[in-house]
C-alpha cells in the first residue's frame, strides 16, 4: 500500500492502524479553482494525488491512499500561516467561532481501471474558546501553529487548550479520518 502523503500525522495514523505503507508524496498543483468550495477542493486534490501516485509508482493492484485537509471558516480556506503575523490573524479570526475541517480521501487501485476509486470528504466542526491576546501570543510563540492549516493543531499541547468543542471525527482534525479510511479499504478489497 502507498500513502501519497509525507504528513507525519497521517503516516502515524496509518501505521497505528496496522498498515505497512510506502510513503510517496504527490507533487501536484494545489491551487483552488475559482469559486471552489473547501469540500470540493479537498475532494478534487485527494483524487488527483491518488491517481498521480498510482500512475507513476503503483504496482499492479496496489492501493494508493491520498488525503488533503483544509481548515475553513465562512467558506474561506485558511492555509498554513506565512509568518507569525498571519498566524495571529488566523487565530483571532477563529477565536470564539466554529470552523470546519474538511479532509478529502481517495483510494485508487493502481493499474486497475475496472475498479472505481473510492473518494469521500469528512467534515468536522471545531469550536474555539474566546481567545485573549495573551493566549494567542503564547501559542504563536510556541511555534506550534506555523506548519498547520488554520494555524492550529488539535493534537498539540497548545491546540488542545484553544478548542472548546469538536463535533465530528477527532482524527479528521488531526488530518486523516482513519476509521472511515479503514472501512473504505475493507470495501475496496472485497
Amino acid at each position: 500500500m502507498i500513502l501519497a502523503s509525507q504528513s507525519p500525522r497521517r503516516i502515524e495514523l496509518m501505521r497505528e492502524a496496522g498498515f505497512d505503507v510506502r510513503i510517496i508524496p504527490a507533487d501536484i498543483d494545489e491551487t483552488p479553482l475559482e469559486d471552489e468550495t473547501p469540500e470540493h477542493l479537498v475532494g478534487r486534490l485527494s483524487r488527483c494525488k491518488a491517481q498521480t501516485v498510482a500512475d507513476a509508482y503503483g504496482d499492479p493492484g496496489e492501493i494508493v491512499v491520498a488525503a488533503d485537509t483544509v481548515v475553513a471558516i465562512d467558506d474561506e480556506v485558511l492555509g498554513k500561516p506565512s509568518d507569525v503575523d498571519d498566524a495571529r490573524r488566523m487565530l483571532r479570526e477563529l477565536s470564539g467561532r466554529t470552523n470546519q475541517v474538511a479532509t478529502g480521501v481517495c483510494l485508487v487501485v493502481a493499474q486497475r481501471p475496472d475498479i472505481s476509486p473510492v473518494n469521500f470528504v469528512e467534515i468536522t466542526d471545531v469550536t474555539f474558546f474566546d481567545l485573549t491576546d495573551e493566549e494567542i501570543e503564547a501559542y504563536v510563540a510556541s511555534g506550534e501553529p506555523m506548519d498547520k492549516a488554520g494555524a492550529y493543531g488539535i493534537q498539540g499541547t497548545g491546540g488542545r487548550m484553544l478548542v472548546r468543542k469538536i463535533d465530528g471525527d477527532f482524527y479528521n482534525v488531526v488530518g486523516l479520518p482513519i476509521a472511515h479510511v479503514v472501512r473504505a479499504l475493507a470495501r475496496l478489497e472485497q
